[in-house]
């Protein structure tokens, strides 16, 4: 376990670039609830994530859908729930709300669509999606997962879509609360990290994660907001993350195992992120638009990454689950 690197002072100068004093000072209270809510500001839509590249968002579609232009919501609409009606689906740190609206616009299939979330300001959004887009089926509650009543057998589905790393002690809430929550035979659907706890990759990942940042052109590589180049990833150290949200990846690589135990696997598609997530952080930008030379970067990585995973468990799982009762 690493405590404190030099990259934890690298990224909390960056984001100070990036996000401003006013995030950075959020940090300083020893309300963690507080320093969760203040992660997901507004601002945290405007920064350099690898995940808004759409080459990236191709390579995930194909991983799980077999198709680079149908994302894993077309491909669990039409595999799984298309001849389903009047279902009721509840999700678990929803953010704002943009799969779910998605979800929700097949009113034939889903009745109630119900989002839950600690940060206000991200259902205020929610909200006013939902009302653009004439949505009426589903429900914004605003409160802490802990105070939420887990009503037995009240949901067909409960879905988490990038929040599910953010719960604790995972070997109890999912064989628990939500195994409560799900009708026999509801699904439990994610689209989540599923790494290490805490971010605390192994000597070989780190080590793989710097041969393919080696492999980017040095222009392709000033971060996001500056004129500094991104040349060695470290690793994270534990207290700078407990510090930024107390909740990231506090027990991520308890999601599987304990999945696996509790309920019955209907489809898993792993696909990667153990290099890309590391290597493209704050590097992003550059590759939201391509041009042949950056398209052949990202194949180089792409095939880097690959390669990992063939002999490493994928950070990152779309699944779909059957409650067993």
């Amino acid at each position: 376990m690493r405590l404190i690197t030099l990259d934890d002072f690298i990224d909390t100068y960056f984001k100070i670039i990036q996000r401003g004093s006013g995030f950075f000072l959020s940090k300083f209270t020893f309300n963690k609830e507080n320093r969760t809510k203040s992660a997901f500001d507004n601002t945290s839509f405007i920064s350099s994530y690898f995940w808004s590249i759409p080459k990236v968002q191709e390579r995930w579609n194909v991983f799980i859908s077999g198709n680079k232009n149908s994302n894993y919501l077309e491909y669990l609409t039409t595999n799984f729930l298309k001849d389903k009606t009047n279902l009721k689906l509840l999700s678990l740190g929803s953010g704002i709300c943009n799969r779910e609206i998605e979800l929700a616009k097949h009113s034939t299939i889903f009745k109630e669509v119900v989002c839950v979330d600690i940060a206000e300001n991200l259902l205020q959004i929610a909200a006013k999606n939902a009302t653009e887009n004439n949505v009426t089926n589903i429900k914004f509650i605003n409160q802490n997962i802990d105070d939420f009543n887990f009503d037995e057998n009240e949901f067909d589905i409960v879905f988490f879509k990038s929040s599910l790393h953010h719960f604790d002690k995972i070997d109890t809430f999912l064989p628990g609360k939500i195994k409560q929550t799900l009708k026999p035979k509801g699904l439990l659907i994610i689209n989540e990290f599923v790494g290490a706890t805490r971010h605390q990759f192994t000597r070989k990942q780190i080590t793989a994660i710097n041969e393919a940042i080696s492999i980017i052109p040095k222009k392709y590589r000033t971060r996001y907001k500056s004129k500094i180049t991104k040349n060695k990833y470290r690793g994270v150290g534990v207290l700078r993350m407990i510090l930024a949200d107390p909740s990231e990846c506090i027990d991520s690589e308890s999601i599987i195992p304990t999945i696996h135990k509790h309920y019955k696997t209907i489809v898993e598609k792993p696909y990667g992120g153990n290099l890309l997530m590391s290597v493209l952080r704050d590097i992003s930008h550059h590759f939201y638009t391509l041009d042949d030379e950056k398209e052949a970067v990202l194949e180089k990585l792409f095939l880097l990454e690959d390669k990992y995973i063939q002999d490493n468990q994928s950070d990152f799982v779309f699944g779909i689950y059957e409650n067993k009762k």
